[in-house]
């Protein structure tokens, strides 16, 4: 299908259900040094695409409409979507492409969670096409952390080296398509540092 593509499957629970079917994506940008106050927040997509441009990350929504079953795998998600990941490869020439897909009542939740809460970065961008559920991205960016709820249909990409850390939430429920330019796909370089401590609410 594409040279080189190396197609991993990470397919981590299969047993979905249609729980925050009315939620919508959102920004919220807070000091670093002050988790408790708002600085600014907005819910409109092209506001939100604003802001975050503004500090070189790219967010953009596209269609996610495709009905996935439960049993969905790997192949099938990526299939639904095969022009949108035709598109990303072809932009930026992606070698490696995977699906994460997690539910409420994946075993391994709770492990997972704490991993992707600790602060780190990566040495390539973080490339996400979410087309199910929602995720939460915490950017530690100079003095300022900008929360991200990625939706359904959101695109969001990292730039290589911000600080950031991602929260699944106690009852995870998304599919994203992750892309990457390094065929070991996803490498963490953690920070050592607590902030995420003071801004996650279980």
């Amino acid at each position: 299908m594409y040279k080189n593509l190396i197609v991993l499957a990470i397919s981590f629970c299969s047993c979905f259900n249609t729980v925050f079917a009315d939620s919508f994506s959102k920004l919220r940008v807070y000091q670093a040094d002050n988790p408790q106050t708002i600085i600014y927040e907005t819910s409109d997509n092209a506001d939100i695409a604003a802001v975050l441009n503004g500090v070189s990350i790219r967010f953009e929504q596209w269609e996610a409409t495709q009905v996935l079953s439960e049993q969905a795998q790997q192949q099938e998600v990526i299939a639904a979507y095969q022009a949108d990941v035709d598109q990303l490869v072809q932009e930026n020439g992606y070698t490696y492409i995977d699906v994460a897909r997690m539910a409420p009542n994946s075993p391994k939740k709770a492990e997972l969670r704490q991993k992707f809460l600790r602060e780190h970065y990566h040495t390539e961008d973080e490339v996400r096409f979410f087309v199910e559920g929602f995720g939460l991205f915490y950017l530690h960016i100079n003095d300022n952390v900008y929360i991200v709820r990625c939706e359904a249909g959101d695109l969001i990409s990292i730039p290589a080296n911000y600080r950031h850390w991602f929260d699944m939430s106690q009852a995870p429920y998304f599919t994203a398509i992750r892309f990457f330019l390094n065929k070991d796909g996803w490498i963490g370089h953690f920070t050592g540092s607590d902030i995420a401590a003071s801004f996650i609410q279980d």
